[in-house]
């Protein structure tokens, strides 16, 4: 079954980090770009990063540039973003999806289902 399984969501405090997991199955991943991308409450969905297929390029939201970093394992087909210096507006559902950067987020014909965030003091 194709599929992207996310974890390592949780509630945190400003300030905090917290990495993200994204598992894929059913295809190989090394041969695509692979995407963050994320959906805080009441509204849109919000591309966050992309990384290509061997992991040597990778692009970040303005939001995000310098606190986030992407990074990936191909031979575990695994996708991560490691998040620093977490802020409240950073709250949101993270879902990763097969494919590069994109000016359509809700396009990418594969996306997880994705895990939670919260930053909260």
């Amino acid at each position: 079954q194709v599929q992207l399984v996310e974890s390592g969501g949780g509630s945190v405090q400003p300030g905090w980090s917290l990495r993200v997991s994204c598992a894929a199955s059913g295809f190989t991943c090394s041969i695509y770009s692979m995407t963050w991308v994320r959906q805080a409450p009441g509204k849109d969905l919000e591309w966050v990063s992309s990384i290509d297929s061997r992991g040597g390029s990778t692009v970040y939201a303005d939001s995000v540039k310098g606190r986030f970093t992407i990074s990936r394992d191909n031979a575990k087909n695994t996708l991560y973003l490691k998040m620093n210096s977490l802020r409240p507006e950073d709250t949101a559902l993270y879902s990763c999806a097969r494919g590069g950067r994109s000016v359509r987020p809700d396009a990418y014909s594969l996306r997880g289902q994705g895990t939670q965030v919260t930053v909260s003091s």
